[in-house]
């Protein structure tokens, strides 16, 4: 960024600066897909498709981005998505996108693989993260996990269903992030030693920097080729719609099943006593070649619209984004790389700042729609290609 560009504004200013700010592997595991990423292009470049209906002479004086979902209160419908690794983007980065998102009042969801420990990002805040879930194959570690997140005030469980088996993440091997040769070792020591005001936040200020989660379940929790050999492990392939019923005994509070890409699999998660769908192809970081998720979002709202909630991500860059997903049905949009890119480079300051600007983009795309309410966002308000 030169001078000219003084304040980060939108979510690609805080890209740039998270770039300056990360060591290479660490930013390119947020910045990075699967394959040659064109799923993950779709996912953004798809949102310029729809196109917004202007409406003129309406009393726009007060637009309301407020809703209510699961009976919270949210000043805009946004949620944070979970993203493994957050707290090694910056210091107890976990808690810092949850200050952030409670500043702007919208929930904030953590990662099973997250940095910063359930019971650590829920005393920071007011009102309790959500809690996202990988299915394990170690059911004792599922319920001790679950338990934790209820214990600490969570009362919606995210579940994640896309990950059966891992994507191909070729920048991760590129840079040397996987791969334990001494090659890969070196590099990402000298991307380190490249980045000295990360070594003092992150490296030294932002200790411990084990997957808090898990520490009792990792050997090493604090090697990367460690974890990743536990994931390998651990990360259950033959999981099926019948683990929902089971879920289902062991969470009291809201399912919402992440990873839905079809009519047929939303209505099975529906049937399977999920509250509600996320409509998501985990960024574009796992199958190469899939839909994006705005796409696709029309035919689960379709589906299951009016018996299940229905949220999305994928894409969603600014409050214009956010305004097309819920114009196509959504009932909420959850952002991943935009709220890294900010804390990394800003901190949770970065974080709340980025949702105000979504939040000021949102009321004047329905204000210059003609709109005032979130529920007034219809398909009879855009058009879709």
């Amino acid at each position: 960024m030169g001078t000219y560009h003084v304040t980060p504004v939108t979510a690609g200013d805080y890209r740039r600066l998270a770039e300056k700010r990360l060591p290479r592997f660490l930013f390119d595991y947020i910045d990075g897909g699967a394959g040659e990423e064109q799923s993950m292009a779709a996912n953004a470049d798809d949102f310029s498709r729809i196109k917004l209906r202007q409406r003129v002479m309406r009393d726009v004086s007060k637009v309301d981005t407020g809703m209510e979902l699961f009976g919270q209160s949210m000043d805009m419908p946004v949620v944070l998505a979970p993203v493994g690794l957050a707290g090694m983007m910056g210091r107890r980065g976990e808690v810092q996108g949850a200050r952030g998102a409670a500043t702007a009042g919208v929930p904030f969801t953590t990662s099973t693989v997250g940095i910063c420990p359930i019971e650590e990002v829920n005393a920071a805040v007011p009102q309790p993260a959500w809690f996202q879930l990988y299915m394990l194959r170690d059911r004792q570690l599922v319920q001790s996990l679950l338990g934790r997140a209820q214990d600490s005030g969570c009362d919606t469980l995210v579940f994640t269903v896309d990950l059966a088996v891992t994507g191909p993440r070729h920048r991760d091997t590129r840079n040397g992030m996987l791969g334990g040769e001494l090659k890969g070792k070196l590099a990402k020591l000298w991307q380190i030693m490249l980045r000295p005001r990360w070594i003092l936040d992150v490296g030294i200020r932002g200790k411990p920097h084990d997957f808090g989660n898990l520490r009792e379940a990792v050997v090493d929790v604090q090697d990367l080729e460690g974890f990743k050999a536990f994931i390998d492990r651990q990360f259950d392939p033959s999981v099926t719609w019948q683990d929902i019923a089971w879920l289902r005994t062991q969470w009291q509070g809201n399912i919402l099943i992440k990873g839905v890409m079809s009519a047929e699999d939303a209505c099975q998660a529906v049937d399977a006593g999920a509250d509600g769908v996320i409509v998501s192809n985990h960024g574009g970081r796992q199958l190469e070649g899939v839909a994006s998720s705005i796409s696709m979002l029309p035919e689960v709202v379709a589906a299951v619209g009016d018996r299940a909630e229905v949220l999305m991500d994928g894409g969603v860059r600014n409050g214009t984004d956010v305004v097309r997903a819920l114009a196509s049905g959504a009932k909420a949009v959850m952002i991943g790389r935009p709220w890294v890119y900010a804390m990394a480079a800003c901190g949770e300051t970065g974080v709340a700042r980025l949702l105000s600007v979504f939040q000021q983009e949102m009321a004047r795309s329905m204000a210059l729609m003609g709109v005032t309410r979130v529920g007034q966002l219809t398909s009879e308000t855009i058009d879709r290609p």
